[in-house]
């Protein structure tokens, strides 16, 4: 077994695997989970992340599949493969094992069209369910076999028991006689050894004729068999004996079996194994918000969003990393418990489960490389034993991944050059970065120092990035800022906890001018980003503010679209019904005039014919009048305003019959701009008619004509739809809701009629989905039964 290498445990992918562990169905799995390694083979850990993926799509879709706690049945298996006899514990382990490929098998089955990397772990699933029933049947529990194991058992034990009842019933008789009831210390039939015996005083020991089984712990009562039952306990010790050689076969039977299909047993272990590995490293992700990261093996890192995984959802902060593209080496600054080494072990630890095939918290998109060796110095390792100071043991741990790093190693360094004097320990920190850049190694290192941020601004391949920090409150945000050099706030913060000016001044004056430039430069940077963002902040909420502008525009567009739609199909279905109506009203009229024609030789002939005229041209007058629906516009006075408009004022726009407010005055060519809704536009004042707050009036010379409410319209409380089609239907019948909901009705009947059902299948189901409709039913008797819909008007 591979242990995990010190630069794992570091970085605390122990931990990580430990709760993967948690997540498993036995302790089989658990280890599974806890002996994953890193992988260092790019196609291996993209295999491995799809597998993760597939089962993480698969739980999501159809939820996880169940896994009981088994136990190993390998020892098991080798022992019947050898002859021996299973005890029933081991049988129905083997029996549970059986069940869970069944169920696995039996789930997969139910999962539509899911061919994944998982199909070929199902699939080869062997389903025994003669064996697993047969087993299950057999044995009740670990100490009880079933009477049905075999009919040969079967027979035995109801001989027991018969043998049984016939023996307590010799007894019964015998403690319940009047001549022995005195010897007895109690009326009870009792078993010893597996006899039945009765409770004796030791005074009557010879009164009863047996055999002693056992005596009280006092002596003063004898268990006795009496001669008349020791044949018949006899026989009863006999048929045990052979329920107990039945036993030992019946298991022998199930053992063989069980041999006879090892092989396929221990496959079907180790497959239910690695599928609740997989599915747990699902759960894992699921737990962890996390999703597959792009795998790659060039160097290039590149994480969104990315959050330590041991670290509370709820307050770690995302930070977004990036190495290895355009530049690899990234030197990290920022004050102490800003968030810097937290930033290093996010960054190798997701590298690290990634190779593991386990998904990472970070948003989707984000991009991982797989690296033959993650190298890390992080932390205080000082060991008393070796008489190691700080520096050393940092030193002798780098010693080590100089030799070690090469152009497919990731090396993370923490507080790199510190623990000694800061001139040589910054040359020493800038020494080592250039021999881990010359290997091509990629490179994330932290430190305190200046020399190093200056080293980061001039050298191509390696920047700056920084913790930030809140100078007014005194606290890291723990954001990460790439390309930025972090201050070391010194000043700022002793300035803030009270440190006296005149100190602060004399400080200053220590301070190297190179120095002072540099964090001089730096403070400048500072704020030209801080501006910056705020400027992306309000851009991207006017943005947002345009976005949601367009939106509504679109939206009302959509809605004009859909009306004028509407409005052209229903004068569409308007029209047709009036062009049927006159074509049937015309075939009339020529029927009639066959039949004048055919009584043209009787004597009424002339009179007939004078009033079949004259009935026919009120009819053709009438056909006319609905032949042509458009109503001539009455000729009216032109519209005065009552006064002059002022802004806010409230108008109704009379060729689109819309309300307004007056925005602005008229202007040189009698324009007014005016807001309806969201739009705005410029309207003749000839167009516009003054609205007061009350009651809308509009005068025309001197009469006044009130604006009839909707809920004045005269509206019939039913509507016949019979003889339509279903989209003529359901358009008509909108139309008519529509006109129920404005005339304020609340109970509407409408007429399908009975027929086939379609027509009064496909009202029903529109007005389950309306928006004016509570409820409906089919009408009563009396009502017109189910040739008739009583809907509910909201």
């Amino acid at each position: 077994m591979k242990t995990l290498h010190k630069y794992e445990t570091t970085l605390e992918l122990d931990k990580v695997l430990t709760r993967l562990a948690e997540l498993t169905c036995c302790e089989d799995a658990a280890d599974m989970a806890r002996n994953l390694r890193p992988l260092t083979d790019l196609q291996d850990v993209r295999s491995e992340l799809n597998k993760t993926d597939d089962a993480f799509i698969l739980a999501a879709k159809f939820g996880t599949p169940h896994f009981s706690k088994l136990r190993n049945p390998g020892a098991a298996v080798k022992r019947c493969e050898a002859g021996g006899t299973l005890a029933p514990k081991d049988l129905l382990n083997i029996a549970a094992v059986l069940r869970q490929a069944r169920s696995l098998s039996g789930w997969f089955s139910q999962c539509e069209n899911s061919s994944t990397s998982l199909t070929d772990y199902f699939d080869s699933l062997i389903i025994n369910k003669f064996l697993e029933n047969k087993i299950t049947d057999s044995i009740l529990s670990e100490d009880e076999i079933a009477d049905t194991a075999s009919d040969a058992l079967a027979s035995i034990r109801k001989k027991i028991r018969q043998s049984s009842v016939k023996i307590r019933e010799s007894l019964d008789k015998m403690i319940r006689s009047s001549a022995h009831q005195k010897h007895l210390q109690d009326a009870i039939v009792t078993m010893r050894d597996g006899r039945f015996v009765v409770p004796v005083k030791a005074e009557y020991r010879s009164e009863i004729a047996g055999l002693v089984h056992d005596t009280s712990a006092s002596g003063a009562t004898l268990f006795i068999e009496p001669v008349s039952v020791v044949e018949a306990n006899n026989e009863i010790r006999l048929l045990q004996s052979k329920e107990k050689e039945e036993i030992e076969r019946i298991l022998a039977e199930l053992s063989a079996d069980c041999a006879a299909v090892s092989s396929a047993i221990l496959c079907d272990y180790q497959t239910i194994l690695e599928l609740n590995l997989y599915f747990a490293k699902a759960n894992l992700a699921a737990d962890m918000h996390a999703f597959k990261p792009e795998i790659f093996d060039d160097g290039i890192i590149s994480l969104k969003k990315a959050r330590h995984p041991l670290i509370d959802r709820d307050h770690v902060v995302p930070i977004d990393v990036e190495l290895g593209e355009r530049f690899t080496g990234l030197i990290v600054t920022g004050p102490n418990t800003g968030g810097k080494t937290v930033t290093l072990k996010t960054l190798g630890l997701l590298t690290l489960m990634a190779m593991c095939g386990l998904m990472i918290p970070a948003e989707s998109g984000s991009r991982l490389s797989v690296f033959q060796q993650v190298l890390v110095d992080i932390g205080d390792e000082q060991s008393i034993e070796q008489s190691l100071s700080t520096f050393s043991s940092h030193m002798t741990n780098i010693i080590s991944i100089l030799k070690k790093a090469d152009q497919h190693s990731l090396v993370l360094l923490d507080e790199l050059g510190s623990g000694t004097d800061p001139v040589e320990g910054a040359a020493l920190a800038i020494s080592i970065i250039e021999e881990l850049s010359r290997k091509g190694s990629r490179l994330a290192a932290t430190t305190h120092y200046a020399e190093l941020k200056m080293y980061a601004l001039q050298t191509e391949g390696i920047e700056n990035a920084c913790c930030e920090f809140d100078v007014a409150t005194l606290r890291p945000t723990y954001r990460l800022l790439i390309g930025v050099p972090g201050r070391s706030n010194a000043f700022a913060i002793s300035a803030r906890l009270g440190l006296d000016h005149s100190i602060l001044e004399h400080a200053k004056g220590l301070v190297s001018t190179e120095n002072k430039r540099f964090e001089d430069v730096v403070e400048n940077l500072e704020h030209a980003r801080q501006e910056y963002e705020e400027q992306t902040r309000l851009l991207y909420h006017r943005n947002q503010e345009v976005e949601q502008l367009r939106q509504e525009v679109d939206t009302l567009k959509k809605e004009l679209e859909k009306q004028k739609s509407q409005e052209m199909e229903r004068a569409r279905l308007e029209a047709k019904k009036i062009v049927d109506n006159v074509r049937l009203r015309s075939e009339q009229l020529m029927d009639e005039l066959e039949e004048l024609r055919r009584q043209k030789n009787k004597e009424d002939f002339n009179a007939r014919t004078q009033a079949a005229r004259s009935q026919l041209k009120g009819r053709l007058g009438k056909l006319y009048d609905q032949a042509n629906p458009v109503a001539e516009k009455p000729s009216e006075a032109p519209y005065r305003l009552p006064r002059p408009l002022k802004v806010g004022d409230s108008v109704l726009i009379a060729d689109i019959d819309k309300k307004g407010v007056v925005l602005a005055l008229p202007d040189k060519g009698g324009n007014v701009m005016v807001q309806a809704g969201i739009i705005k536009s410029r309207v003749p004042l000839s167009n516009l008619r003054l609205l007061e707050e009350q009651s809308v009036h509009v005068q025309r010379g001197a009469t006044t004509r009130s604006v009839t409410s909707q809920k004045d319209r005269k509206v019939s409380t039913e509507i016949d739809l019979r003889g339509q089609n279903v989209e003529e239907a359901l358009i008509n019948l909108d139309h008519y809701i529509d006109n129920c909901v404005m005339g304020g009705m609340t109970q509407i009947c409408i007429i399908h009629g009975k027929g086939t059902g379609v027509l009064r299948t496909a009202v029903q189901n529109h007005l389950k989905h309306h928006k004016n409709i509570a409820s409906f039913r089919l009408g009563t008797f009396g009502e017109g039964e189910n040739g008739v819909t009583i809907a509910e008007i909201k």
